[in-house]
């Protein structure tokens, strides 16, 4: 039985080390260095190349290195009978959830201000709207969203949730696809997207969304870069009607030199460091599955490959 590892960072040996403690009989393999494709039962991926997880053909399942799949969908070539399945960590939600938090509150006591009024040696005091006043909205409220949502109306926000499909979270109000999108929008301030890239949500941060949010909201994104029309985000900047943005995500990733994002004065950029998979905790999760799989049972946090997520 073998497990092969494609990532896009150097912590091969990190993922090995782990494995060996936890999986002492398991054979671990890092791409490119495949060996014989038959060996290969598990796939432990992140964007991997195109082919390479059909050329394997004995694969039992395939674990996405975060909690997204959409990186998985852009192979034309993708086994869909075998399961995917996504990663759901508490270190990584409490880390995007400190990133929601934390920039929310940043635009709520208007830091971006006092970050322009430092440079001019201006002393000026804005005012304070108290954090109950403040509405944000969190797009996409499953296991990441819903915490997110929880943490932030923990701290006194005003807390609305939207989703494709109704959902509940005990003392939070939530609206649900495109009849409750507008009504979402219009009590929102400060915008947390943390949706799942399909190919209903691509592109839904765009103008016609920004057009129905209060003139001098705020945008978080911490979903997928390609949920973004970012030339309708600096146009709404520009125009005043959006007031900033925190980016950690974008369309094409590293962001190229030339993109204007770089330079916006209203814009924080961040390079997709929202969340960061832990092989300390991450590897539990999949020897679990593993283990699972070796006794019949189906694998938990498997994704639905018709919806993509």
């Amino acid at each position: 039985m073998a497990l092969l590892l494609r990532t896009s960072s150097s912590r091969g040996p990190w993922w090995r080390g782990e494995f060996a403690r936890e999986l002492p009989d398991l054979d671990f393999r890092v791409h490119p260095e495949v060996g014989d494709p038959k060996d290969i039962e598990y796939a432990l991926v992140w964007d991997p190349p195109a082919g390479l997880l059909a050329s394997l053909p004995n694969l039992k399942a395939i674990f996405s290195l975060g909690a997204g799949v959409d990186h998985l969908f852009k192979d034309p070539q993708l086994p869909r009978h075998v399961p995917i399945v996504r990663l759901v960590d508490e270190r990584l939600t409490g880390q995007m959830v400190e990133y929601a938090m934390l920039y929310a509150l940043y635009f709520h006591r208007a830091i971006p201000t006092y970050e322009a009024q430092q440079k001019t040696k201006t002393w000026k005091e804005s005012p304070l709207k108290l954090i109950s006043e403040r509405r944000v909205g969190v797009m996409g409220i499953g296991e990441i969203g819903g915490a997110a949502a929880r943490a932030l109306k923990g701290i006194g926000f005003d807390v609305a949730g939207w989703s494709r499909s109704p959902k509940v979270i005990d003392g939070i109000k939530t609206y649900a696809g495109a009849d409750g999108l507008g009504p979402f929008l219009a009590r929102t301030d400060i915008l947390v997207c943390i949706l799942p890239l399909t190919a209903e949500t691509t592109d839904i941060l765009n103008a016609k969304l920004f057009a129905a949010m209060p003139q001098g909201s705020y945008l978080i994104n911490i979903g997928r870069g390609r949920q973004l029309v970012e030339q309708d985000l600096v146009a709404a900047l520009d125009s005043g009607h959006i007031a900033g943005a925190a980016l950690d995500v974008f369309r094409t990733e590293p962001l190229p030199p030339e993109s204007p994002l770089w330079a916006h004065p209203k814009i924080v950029v961040t390079p997709h460091i929202a969340a960061m998979t832990d092989p300390r905790s991450s590897v539990l999760q999949v020897v679990a599955n593993i283990k699972r799989i070796r006794a019949g049972q189906a694998p938990i946090n498997q994704i639905d490959s018709k919806r993509g997520y």
